[in-house]
This record gives structure tokens, C-alpha cells and sequence, in this order.
């Protein structure tokens, strides 16, 4: 199943023992684009600091709604390692957090969260110490919400910019990126997945793909408005795109 994650902004975040502010923004690796990360805004709870949750910590939830659980509890929260608002979000302290938390250091192992391919599954890798990761100062985050207004750029002409962001619930991936065309194709808004891009420029803000605009003009019409695109949508437009599905499995 596919969520929009401009749907799930400003949602309410409930701990086990009551709120803690709302989802102010997601932190998403820059190599496999997946959401590692929702930040809390707690200003009215706790101000000065970021609040980080990881997806591993969310609770049961249908989606529909404008509140999101979090298997914490606020004392937990509140004593966690402090990163304040303007500080970069370092592996240091992705460490720090992890090992706080008990959460599975994503980075550690051969799946897409460590030990397994999703948050909910627990991982079956051990975290190592800080010492012995390389680089520990980076961790390649970047800001759902800085990102948004990229410019996508094909082979011939620029081709909008990016609009939303559609999730894959199950190992919380961006498989796909909303792109607005309305200075180009008025009211149209197209998909395109962050897999297929040739470069990510993000000094200069721009996405890079390898396929003309013609092609773009001529994939699956999509309508945001309808929700998120079914499973017959999604093979209609890796099939116009010439692209292997996310879930092939090579058989």
C-alpha cells in the first residue's frame, strides 16, 4: 500500500500517555530513499529541542486518520539524547539514539533496515560500536520538506518539480515522487520514482532523468485526488517507463 506523506504532515502524535506534538517533517536516507525518521514539532511540550521517532516506534494505525501512535512514553521521550533545532542530525547521534531507544541501526547489515527488510520486523543484527563504523559524523539524511519544490529535469527540458512524496507503508521507502507539470502541462501531476533518476543535484536542487518529456507526457494519467495509485496503476507505469517493479523479484 502507497501513502502520501504530505497527508500525514501536522498529524498528531500521541505517546502511550498522551500527545507530544505533531509531525513536523520526515528525515530520509539519500541512498535508498527511505523515511528513517519522523520529526516531531514538541515546542509546546519541549521547546528548543528536535524530536526524533523512528518509523520502528509506530504504532497500529489505519492511515485515515489525523493522529499517529507512537509505542513511547513521554518521560522516555523526554530523557532521550537531546539534538537541538538547529543542529545536523550526525551518525553520532543516530547511534546515541539507537542504542537509547533499542531501535535497529538501519545502517548495519544487508536489508534495507539493518537486519530486515522493515521497521516492524525485529532486526537480527547487533549494533557495533561507534568506533568501528566509517564516516560516523555523516549519515546522508535529508529533509522530506527541503526537498519538496525540486525541479525534475529530463533529457531535453526541465519537467516540473516535486509536489509529494507517496510512501510504501510496509518498509516506509519513497517509491515515488509527485511531480507538479503545471508550468508545462497545466493541471496534470505525474509519477515518477527517485529509483529511475540519473543524478540528484542537491546543491542546486534538481533531479536528473534519463527519459524525454514526451514520455513523460505521455505516462498514466494520476490523480492525487483519487488516492494513492492501485497495483494495476503502478505496473501501467513501470511498464511505460520500460522500469523492473519495485517488488519483482527477479523469477
Amino acid at each position: 500500500m502507497i501513502q502520501s506523506i504530505r497527508a500525514m504532515l501536522h498529524a498528531e502524535l500521541r505517546a502511550l500517555d498522551g500527545g507530544i506534538g505533531r509531525c513536523q517533517d520526515f528525515l530520509f536516507d539519500d541512498t535508498s530513499w527511505t523515511i528513517r525518521y519522523m520529526v516531531a514539532d514538541t515546542r509546546k511540550w519541549l521547546p528548543g529541542r528536535k524530536v526524533l521517532i523512528s518509523p520502528s516506534a509506530v504504532g497500529d494505525w489505519d492511515w485515515q486518520t489525523d493522529e499517529i501512535p507512537v509505542r513511547l512514553d513521554r518521560d522516555a521521550i523526554e530523557a532521550c539524547p537531546p539534538l537541538t533545532r538547529d543542529m545536523p542530525v550526525s551518525r553520532q547521534y543516530e547511534v546515541a539514539i539507537a542504542a537509547y531507544y533499542q531501535w535497529p541501526t538501519y545502517w548495519q547489515g544487508p536489508h534495507l533496515w539493518g537486519g530486515a527488510m522493515s521497521p516492524f520486523v525485529e532486526s537480527t543484527v547487533a549494533a557495533k560500536p561507534l568506533e568501528t563504523i566509517e564516516k560516523p559524523g555523516e549519515s546522508n539524511l535529508r529533509s522530506v520538506k527541503e526537498v519538496s519544490g525540486y525541479h525534475i529535469q529530463a533529457v531535453d527540458d526541465t519537467a516540473g518539480h516535486v509536489d509529494d512524496f507517496l510512501l510504501e507503508r510496509d518498509t516506509w521507502t519513497i517509491r515515488y515522487l509527485l511531480v507538479d507539470t503545471r508550468n508545462w502541462l497545466p493541471g496534470r501531476k505525474v509519477l515518477i520514482s527517485p529509483a529511475w533518476a540519473d543524478t540528484i543535484d542537491w546543491k542546486r536542487s534538481r533531479i536528473t532523468v534519463g527519459m524525454h518529456r514526451t514520455a513523460i507526457e505521455a505516462s498514466p494519467v494520476y490523480d492525487p485526488e483519487r488516492g494513492p495509485p492501485s497495483p494495476d496503476e503502478e505496473t501501467a507505469l513501470h511498464r511505460h517507463y520500460d522500469f523492473k517493479p519495485y517488488w519483482w523479484d527477479g523469477a
